[in-house]
């Protein structure tokens, strides 16, 4: 144990974290997200959701400021009727974090799976809540 890291970030998750560089993508993915066959590395955190990891993980990782957007939701199909209520939670909680660097983009469905390929880890966690998969590009921490 350490003092200060959050419960919830485990040691697995607190050295992928130490090892992104500027510009690297951390994907948030809830309970059905295909998180095993997507990604380049897997850090499992069943039985959490993703607004307590993200709020844990946003206090130590520094959005991208030069990033037009740098957190990404996956968008709603087309023609599905669910509203996810979780984006305004998520909205708060990166607001909270980085009143400044806070845009953000809604990407396809494959386009998300696609760039989730691409990042540098996967979190897969037990959320239930639809359309609850986040993407946060790491930014510069200036002390």
């Amino acid at each position: 144990m350490l003092k200060g890291i959050p419960g919830i970030i485990s040691p697995e998750l607190l050295k992928i974290l130490m090892e992104m560089g500027h510009g690297d993508e951390l994907v948030i993915a809830d309970g059905n997200f295909p998180a095993a066959s997507i990604a380049k590395r897997l850090v499992r955190c069943d039985g959490h959701n993703v607004p307590e990891l993200l709020d844990a993980v946003l206090k130590f990782f520094p959005l991208d400021s030069y990033a037009e957007a740098p957190v990404a939701l996956m968008a709603v199909v087309p023609g599905d009727t669910v509203k996810p209520i979780i984006w305004d939670t998520y909205k708060e909680i990166v607001k909270k974090h980085e009143p400044v660097t806070n845009k953000i983009e809604f990407v396809e469905r494959f386009a998300f799976y696609e760039r989730a390929k691409n990042a540098y880890a996967v979190v897969a966690t037990g959320e239930k809540a639809l359309y609850a998969n986040i993407i946060i590009k790491k930014g510069v921490v200036v002390e």
